[in-house]
Formats: structure tokens, C-alpha cells, sequence
């Protein structure tokens, strides 16, 4: 079963998708289904990066018809979810890939937004990564994942009206009036074109912001230096998280973009997030009923500390 089927009492869509269930949980080194020779290539014996659709996906290009039943309102899942292979070795990361591997994953990224928002279905294009069994990754290859949504997600549609509110209110982007007021006190690494941060409002304890100095709205807009610098904070950011307790450290990295087809650009600012959920070595910082109940998120370590130990890992 695929179908997306509507919340009227919180104005959103969920999407139901019994697929999902299917997917391999954690296979070994000896299975991954995604190495070389692996289920999803049998035949190949090396490649670079690799993007192909997901075998256990959520949406779908030619979904199910489905039927509404009074106020219990369905729509079809139309939609994309693929899945991007960063390299053909199982045990590295993006903080152990050279640089040159990380820009040319941006390429993709960056080619594979253009051409979903081509589609005419989708309408938000959401780029991410899910590092670790406590985030529920459920493959150790490093990879990540693309959603195009038939809708503009409800945490999306929140960021864009924040955004337009500000902008609205003082002329401004609120991203570029939040990076002019940094003093540096929660910043954990900078170059030319990025700055990497712990954010004032962070909600998780080692939550990093990467927000580009230029104001872009999508990563169409990044020029081929812009490319090297992103590369290069993603890589610190990461070889940071795991020499903070000395582990891979898990995380949600997430790219938000502006919703193309709508006219935010003047006031949305591209950024990508790092949600972590560990708060010390051996604790984790749970997702309880306060925070997936209200969206109200109690942290329980101050930002500028966080930015502190992270600022002060060598790498």
C-alpha cells in the first residue's frame, strides 16, 4: 500500500507506505546489498557514485488510484525516493572521503534537484542523510537519500513562512541578519564561502548549522568555488563529530531548499542541518512526547558550549 492520507486536525499529509517495512536492517559487510557485486549491482565490479531509485520506496512515479471516504481524505503517493551511493567503499564516510569524492557528490545533488523538479508532480525536493543505527539508518555503506514530495512538507512550510515573516517585517533574510550577529562564540568552523555553527535556537545538543555567506536560496545556485568550500565543511563538520567522543558519530544531515516553484527566493536562504542525537559519549538525546508531540524541544546543552568542544577537535 502507497497513499497519502490527511491530517485535518495539524493540515498535513502522511504518507502510508507498507513497502518500507521490506527493507534489509543492518546486513554485514558480506551482504550489503549496495557494495559492489552487491543485490542492487551484481554484475558490477567497481563503481563511483551511484543514484537509483529506492527498491523499498514511499512514493511513487505511477502510484495506486486511491478513494476518499468523507472527511478521510486520500491522494495518490506520487513522488520520487532514490537512493545515492557516495562510493564504492563500505567503510568510509564523509569524513574520511577526499574532498575532490564530496564535490562531486554536491554535483549530484545538485543535477539530481534540477531534474526532479522538472516533473511536474513534485514540489519539494528534499535531500538527506541518515548516519547510524540510533537514527534508524538501516544500511552502514554510506549513502544518502532524496525525497521529491508530491506537497510542501509541514516543517518546510513553516521554515518558509518564519522566513517570509521576517523578511516581511525588516526587509531583510533573517539566515544573513542571524549570520551578521554572530560574534563567533558558536561558530565551529568558517571558510570564504560557509560557516559552520551551532545555532543560538540549536534543539539538539550538537546540532550544526552550515549556512553559506552569499545569499542563495537552492543548491543550483552554488558556484564551482562554492562547491569546494561546501565539500570542505561538510568533511570538517563530520571528522569533528566523530573525534568529539572518539566514535561515528550518528546524525540526520538534512539540505533545505527553497520550494522552487513558489517565489521565496528573496527571503529563503539555503542551509543544511546536522541533527545528532547523542548528548554525551554514552547518552542519547531522545525524541520524547515533548518534542514529537509540540515541536517544542528542551536541550540540554548550552549551544556555546556545544560549539566550544566541537571548535576545539582537531582535525
Amino acid at each position: 500500500m502507497q497513499e497519502l492520507r490527511f491530517n485535518p486536525i495539524t493540515g498535513e499529509w502522511v504518507i502510508v507506505s507498507t513497502a518500507t517495512q521490506r527493507r534489509p536492517v543492518r546486513p554485514s559487510n558480506v551482504e550489503c546489498p549496495i557494495c559492489p557485486g552487491g543485490m542492487e549491482f551484481p554484475d558490477v565490479e567497481s563503481y563511483d557514485i551511484v543514484v537509483f531509485e529506492n527498491r523499498y520506496p514511499s512514493l511513487l512515479r505511477n502510484p495506486p488510484e486511491v478513494e476518499s471516504n468523507g472527511i478521510f481524505k486520500k491522494k495518490r503517493a506520487f513522488g520520487v525516493c532514490e537512493v545515492i551511493v557516495y562510493t564504492k567503499d563500505h567503510n568510509s564516510s564523509l569524513s574520511r572521503m577526499p574532498l575532490g569524492q564530496i564535490e562531486k557528490l554536491i554535483r549530484v545533488w545538485k543535477d539530481r534537484t534540477r531534474d526532479l523538479y522538472s516533473l511536474d508532480f513534485v514540489k519539494y525536493v528534499f535531500i538527506f542523510e541518515n548516519r547510524g543505527k540510533e537514527v534508524g539508518a538501516s544500511l552502514s555503506h554510506p549513502h544518502g537519500q532524496i525525497y521529491a514530495f508530491p506537497f510542501v512538507p509541514k516543517r518546510i512550510e513553516a521554515k518558509v513562512e518564519a522566513m517570509r515573516k521576517w523578511y516581511e517585517e525588516n526587509e531583510s533574510c533573517p539566515v544573513c541578519d542571524v549570520l551578521k550577529n554572530e560574534d563567533g562564540e558558536r561558530t565551529v568552523y568558517e571558510n570564504d564561502s560557509f560557516i559552520a555553527l551551532v545555532p543560538f535556537y540549536a534543539r539538539f545538543p550538537y546540532e550544526v548549522h552550515i549556512y553559506p555567506k552569499r545569499h542563495i536560496s537552492t543548491i543550483l545556485e552554488l558556484s564551482e568555488d562554492e562547491e569546494s568550500d561546501l565539500a570542505r565543511s561538510i568533511k570538517t563538520v563530520v571528522m569533528k563529530y566523530d573525534k568529539l567522543f572518539d566514535q561515528e558519530f550518528p546524525y540526520m544531515m538534512m539540505l533545505f531548499q527553497s520550494p522552487l516553484k513558489e517565489d521565496v527566493d528573496h527571503f529563503f536562504h539555503f542551509h543544511i542541518e546536522f541533527n545528532p542525537p547523542k548528548r554525551d559519549k554514552d547518552k542519547i538525546k531522545w525524541m520524547a512526547s515533548v518534542e514529537t508531540g509540540t515541536w517544542t524541544f528542551i536541550n540540554p546543552v548550552a549551544p556555546e558550549e556545544a560549539a566550544r568542544r566541537l571548535r576545539e577537535v582537531k582535525v
